[in-house]
Parts: structure tokens; sequence; C-alpha cells
């Protein structure tokens, strides 16, 4: 056995007889066990038992990682006692990354790794070494276990596993500001050598910025840097192991560096001078103009405060837009160029958020000049008064003055107004208003109780132009006169019980009144002198608006007098006092021993116990039978008729009778009118009476004899009409077999004017028709009448 002196000294204490002998690649590590050969010595047997048994002596071995050589990189040897060099004893390796990774000699013990290893993968195995004999597979030495340890070289740069890193400094900060700090990580051994320790750098940045080479820590390089000017910054940052030595392996990773701003700069108006022009007629709150002081800062640092320095208080506001950070010029009254034409505004602009660390640097405001123009319009009349306040007695006649508006034209023509009433707040047109003076008066009687306020509004214009319109207001209140009478409250009922006593109050009643007087109602009762002397009720004013009505007598009783109506006086204390005089009904009743009316009304009447029933059936037998007589004479009177027209051979053709109009008799001049047959010009009397002939038979007399009577188609087409129909009419007046009651007579004339002639078959008998109606004849007796009219050879017209 190999043995290194050196080494045992070390490994004393473990050696036992007969142990294992392992040795590293380097030969430093040997380990050996021999057999103490002391001859003398006082050992017992236990202690020579003892030393016959074997066990291992152990230690590590070592391999570097990423081995790149051809051949199988040596590790060690595994060698035993027992092993004689005879090749009986075989060498078996297990554990992690046997034969796989590590690989050993069956006969020589020696262990060789095949694969490039790499400590940031893994640092060490743990392997098991085994000594069997190589024929029976009988271990001769026990298992053990021994550790191959992975040596570390720099093979691994430096990382930052937070990078990219994003940072931020406020700018003008002081040398030395602390910005950031980066961090690298090295994945070699930091326990063996120096492949782990890092070292930090600036590589771009420079010279605003630097970094602590041992902590990584990033500080500002220069003082009071401008985020104005430039307001980001990216840094690159160097780690290098092998404390920065040559050969050793480095990372980078960027810094991004901004700076965040402060409120170092002041607000700064573009222009020194505005100019904006406006209308008069602008409505309030509309936005007269804008104006804005840039600011270099941004967020918080830019927000402005504006204000109104000279001229523009009261007239003008201005406030800041948010979004915008500019001044809003607004207008808070109304403006008129005939007062002021021009408005000079003094603005200021001053930071909302002032940073004391920069007040040193100046002002943190400025101001600027706004012109304001306001040109002229053509405005509608002003009242002088917009609420006109007024009061008109209710008893006011019609056209009472009441009160009187006012309004200008506020232009420099100065021209004259017109008034008027918005009739949509006068719909009743209770009130005028004189157009040129404005004066308010009364148009109808008015009355408090049913408007007691009258709101108008009230126009005024240009006489010259009605465009633009001036609105005012009149509120006119009625004032109250004593024109209503009081009357009852309510609608009493009062019940009255039989064993009323005397002086028993038995309601007690009060009064209202519509109008109000100033002191309040104070009303006053009595009974009217025609009832105040009767025996049955007397009243008693209660001198607080109400009165009690009392019995003077007991012994009220039903079958007497059911219901009494008693008269009441009231009178208010108005002036003039008004009064009315209202009706107390007092119903009669039945009541119980408390008072409580049990039923009220007239008593059933009951017959004498005398009168037997034969008695009730005989009168019931002639009631009866009077009424049937009347009911038959009713009906005998209805059948009987009188004809209409008793002569049978009027034609029948002539006359059209409706039965369906009664008409009013000999009493009813005005029943029925003949002109509304035609649309006449000339209106008759209508006394003129329709049941005697006439004194003037026509409008247009002329001589009786037919002869010298004109021909129909001879006059105008309104007389022709007239005048037949007053023939007809003078037939029915004298006709003593017409009805005794008008009715309305169509007659199939048609007058002249057509072309054609007439199309009605009443002229035909008078025309030369070569009809034959002697058929007729043989129809039977129920055409008799139409073959004696149509029959007649002599072709005689029924006109004839």
């Amino acid at each position: 056995m190999w043995r290194a002196g050196p080494i045992l000294a070390l490994l004393l204490p473990l050696w036992e007889q007969g142990c294992w002998s392992l040795i590293s690649v380097s030969g430093a590590f040997v380990s050996s066990g021999a057999q103490n050969q002391a001859p003398h010595s006082a050992e017992g047997p236990s202690e020579l038992l003892r030393r016959h048994k074997r066990s291992w002596v152990w230690n590590q071995f070592f391999v570097l990682e990423e081995y790149t050589g051809e051949e199988p990189l040596y590790v060690g040897k595994l060698h035993s006692d027992m092993d004689k060099g005879d090749g009986k004893v075989k060498y078996v390796l297990s554990g992690q990354g046997a034969t796989s990774i590590f690989t050993i000699d069956e006969s020589t013990g020696d262990i060789h790794a095949t694969k490039r290893l790499d400590r940031e993968e893994q640092a060490y195995y743990t392997l098991q070494a085994r000594a069997v004999d190589r024929k029976t597979e009988i271990p001769v030495e026990p298992i053990s276990e021994f550790v191959v340890k992975v040596q570390d070289i720099n093979d691994n740069e430096p990382k930052f596993m937070d990078g990219p890193y994003m940072a931020g400094v406020p700018e003008m900060s002081a040398l030395g500001t602390t910005v950031v700090q980066v961090a690298a990580t090295d994945a070699d051994d930091p326990t063996y050598g120096n492949s782990a320790r890092v070292v930090y750098s600036i590589i771009s940045g420079q010279p605003y910025f630097s970094v602590d080479p041992k902590t990584g820590v990033i500080r500002t390089a220069l003082p009071n840097m401008d985020r104005e000017m430039k307001d980001q910054y990216v840094l690159v940052i160097q780690a290098k192991d092998m404390v920065g030595q040559m050969g050793g392996l480095s990372g980078t990773t960027s810094v991004t560096v901004t700076l965040t701003d402060v409120n170092d700069n002041p607000p700064r108006f573009s222009r020194k001078n505005y100019q904006y022009t406006v209308l008069e007629s602008l409505p309030v709150a509309s936005v007269v103009a804008r104006v804005k002081a840039a600011d270099a800062d941004i967020g918080s640092n830019a927000e402005m405060e504006y204000q109104i320095m000279e001229d523009g208080p009261g007239v003008f506001n201005i406030t800041t837009d948010e979004d915008t950070q500019e001044g809003v010029i607004i207008l808070q009254k109304p403006l008129d160029f005939e007062t002021k034409n021009s408005y000079n505004l003094r603005i200021e602009a001053t930071n909302r958020n002032i940073d004391p660390a920069f007040v040193h640097l100046g002002s943190f405001s400025d101001t600027t000049f706004v012109k304001v123009t306001v040109e002229d319009v053509n405005e509608p009349p002003v009242f002088t008064t917009q609420l006109s306040k007024m009061v008109v007695p209710e008893d006011a006649s019609v056209g009472s003055p009441i009160g009187r508006v006012s309004a200008h034209d506020p232009d420099s023509s100065n021209s004259p107004v017109r008034y008027s009433i918005d009739r949509n707040t006068d719909l009743e047109r209770f009130f005028n208003v004189d157009a040129l003076s404005g004066f308010i008066s009364t148009a109808k009687p008015l009355d408090r109780e049913v408007n007691s306020v009258h709101n108008l509004t009230i126009l005024a214009m240009e006489s010259l132009n009605h465009a633009n319109i001036g609105k005012g207001f009149a509120a006119i209140t009625v004032l109250d006169i004593n024109d209503n009478a009081p009357v009852f409250a309510i609608e009493y009922e009062t019940l009255l019980c039989e064993n009323a006593a005397p002086g028993q109050v038995i309601q007690t009643i009060s009064a209202v009144d519509k109008d109000e007087p100033p002191s309040g109602h104070q009303f006053y009762f009595a009974l009217p002198a025609s009832v105040a002397g009767n025996s049955n009720f007397t009243l008693r004013d209660n001198k607080d608006n109400t009165a009690s009505i009392v019995t003077k007598r007991g012994g009220f009783r039903r079958r007497e007098q059911v219901l009494y109506r008693l008269p009441v006086l009231i009178v208010d204390s108005g002036s003039p006092a008004l009064s009315s005089t209202n009706t107390l009904s007092v119903s009669v009743c039945d009541c119980d021993s408390d008072g409580v009316a049990q039923s009220c009304g007239a008593v059933a009447y009951t017959l004498p116990a005398g009168l037997s029933t034969g008695a009730l059936v005989a009168i019931l037998g002639c009631i009866i039978t009077l009424l049937v007589m009347v009911l038959l004479i009713v009906s005998m009177h209805r059948r009987k008729k009188e004809p209409l027209i008793l002569e049978e051979e009027r034609d029948v053709r002539e006359n059209i009778v409706r039965y369906d109009d009664e008409g009013g008799g000999e009493e009813d001049t005005e029943a029925f009118d003949m002109v509304a047959l035609r649309n006449l010009n000339i209106i008759r009397d209508p006394k003129v009476r329709r049941d005697v002939t006439p004194d003037t038979p026509t409008f247009f007399p002329y001589p009786t004899s037919s002869s010298s009577r004109p021909v129909y188609k001879t006059l105008p087409d309104n007389v022709v009409f007239r005048e037949f129909i007053w023939d007809r009419l003078k037939d029915a007046d004298v006709d003593p077999s017409a009805p005794p009651y008008d009715s309305l007579q169509t007659y199939a004339f048609e007058g002249s004017g057509s072309v054609a002639e007439s199309l009605s078959s009443l002229e035909s008998l008078s025309t030369d028709s070569e009809q034959n109606y002697d058929y007729l004849s043989n129809w039977g007796p129920r055409f008799k009448k139409l073959a004696d009219l149509y029959g007649n050879s002599d072709g005689n017209s029924v006109f004839s």
C-alpha cells in the first residue's frame, strides 16, 4: 500500500487495521489502513479481535468544472487492503452520476469523469463504493460513501436581475443626491477566489451622474439640473467580477433617470395688451375673452390663479379653466353702450402652488392689459320699474285708471314707445293700457272673490320698430269691498224631538262671507219681524259669530206638523252692511230617552176601525172604472181625423203635405216662413197674419185679370218664384178646407232659364205627347184615379 507521510498525521485518528486507501488525483489526500504490529503489547483477546475489524479511511475528491479535454478526467483511486493484486477483488461504484458521469475501473479502482461538469448546476455528487469478491460477489469491505466536489472556475458574468431600472430625481437637486441603487449577482462560488466579487462603474451618463463601485448607489454628479432643458437621462451601468481585474467577466444594465418638475418658473403672458369687442346685448354670464399665461412647469406647478385688478370688478369676473389653465373673462352685469363703451382691465396671473425653496428666483406672477370695447345695438325699450305694483277697488267702474307704466328707448335715437298688454296674461281682458301714455285702466267689472291679484305682462316697443319688444310686469291687487252678504256656513239639518222642552237649544248656526274686511268678520243674527213673534222658536245671538235656535214651547207632534221652516236674518259689519235671510229647516222626530232621533217625517195615516173591507173594495172599483172611461175617451179622440184635402179632384201632384209637423196653430205666427224656400233679398213683415187673406197678395201688384198678368217666364227669375209661391199661399189662406196649422208645402216648379226645358212629368198632360193611357181603365178600381187623370183624350192640363 502506497502512503504519504504528511497526510498520515491528519488521518491517524481515523485509521484502523485492514482499512481502504483513497488517493486523490493530486496525491494530497491519501488514506491508508496498516495493521498495527506492536509485538509486545499487553492487549487482551478483545484487543486482538478489534484489530481484525476492517473499515474505510475516507476523504473528499475534487474535480474542476468545465473540463474540455478529450480524455476522461481522472478523479481519484479506490483501494482496499484486501486487494492483494491478484484480481480477486472487484470495485463497484453507485450513487449520483454513477456510470453516467463517473466510471470506475473494476480492477484498479480508478475513478474518471466522462462528462463536462458545471458547478452552478450541481456543486457536489455523493457516491457509494463497494469491494466484492469477483467470483462470489460477497463484499470484502463494508459499503461506504464519499463526495466528489466540483471545483469552481470563473465562468459566469454578473447579472442585474432587476434591470433595466427606472428612477426619478427632482430637478435642481444638490450635488450627490441619491437617485437609485443597482445590484448585480454572480453565479460563481463566492467562497472560492474572486469569481463572485463584483465592482460597479458607469459607462454612459457622465458627467451628470456617478455610481458607487461597491454599493451600486447612483448619485447626481452635477447640481441644479434643469428639467426644462432636459428632462430624461439614460445611464449604462457595468458590473465586473474578479474585483474588476483583467480577465474578469462583466454585465451591464440601463438606468433611465427622469427629472421631476418643481415650481421654479413663474407664469408669463405672451402679450402685454389684448383687445376684444363685444355687443352690448351680450347676455350676463357669457364668456367675453380668454387669456393665458404660459408656465414652463407642468402639473400642479403650472396651475394659475387670475385676478382683475383694475376697471373690471363688478362688471367682469375672471375664472381659471382647469383643463387649459386659461383665464376666462365672464360678464357679470349687463353692458350699456350709452353709459360706457369701453373697459380697460388689468389681469394678474399667479402660480397657485409656490415652492418657498425657489422664492429667491423672483416673483411668481405676471400682468397684462385687456381692452374690452362695447358695440351699440338696437335695444328694446326698458321699463323704468320692472315690476309695478298697483291697487284698484273691487267696485271700480269700467274705464277707471289704475296706474301707469313707463318705458324708454335706451338707444341714442330715443324713439317714442308704444304699450300693449300680453293677452296671454289677461285672457278675459279685464284691463286696457293706453298705447301712448302707458296708463292702465279697467275694461270689465272686477270681482275680488274670483281673482284678487292680476299679474300682467306689459309690452313696450318702439313706434317705428316693432321687432324689439321690452317686457315689464304689473301686479294689480283688487281691494275688497263689502259686496257679498253673509250666508249659512253649511246646509243645516236640524232635528227636533217631540219631547223637547221649552228653552232647549236645538241648533247652533254660524255664517260665512266671501268678503274679507281688514278687521275680520262680525255677524249679527236675528229673526225677521214677520216671524219674530212665532210661538215655536226664538233665536239667541251668541255675539261670537254664532247663534242658537231655542224652542219656545214643548209638545211638538209629527201628526200635527212634520217640518218647520224658520227664516234667519244674518247681517255683516261691512260698510254698508249687507244682510241675507236664510231658511233653517227643522224636522220633528221621534226620539229615545237620550234625545237620539229614531224616526223623522210624516206619520202613516190609520183608517178608522169602523171602515169595512167591502167599503175599501167599492172605492177601488170606482177608481178603476173612472180610469177605464178616461182611456176610452182619449182613444176615440185620437182616431178621429179631419181630411187634409177635401177636394178629390185637386191635383195631387201639386202639393206634398208632411204630416209629422204639427205647428203651433193660429197663435203661432212665427213657426213657418215661406221665404225660407228661396234666399230672397226682400224681407217680409213677420207680423202679417197667415191665417187670413193678405191685404197685398204680391210684392208687385198687377191687374187681376188673367189676360193682363205677365207670364212667369217673362219675369225675373227670383220674381217668378216669389209670385208662384205667393199664389199658392193665397190659395191656402182662403181655402176653408186647409188644416188649421202651418204646414210645409213644396212645389215642383222649376222656373225658367234651362235650355233643356223642364224634365218634370207634371207638364206631360199639357204637351203634345202621343202616349195613350186608356189602358189604365182596365186595371181595376185601384187605378181609377190615375185613369181619370191621364185617360182624358182632350189633353186638358191639370193646371187649367
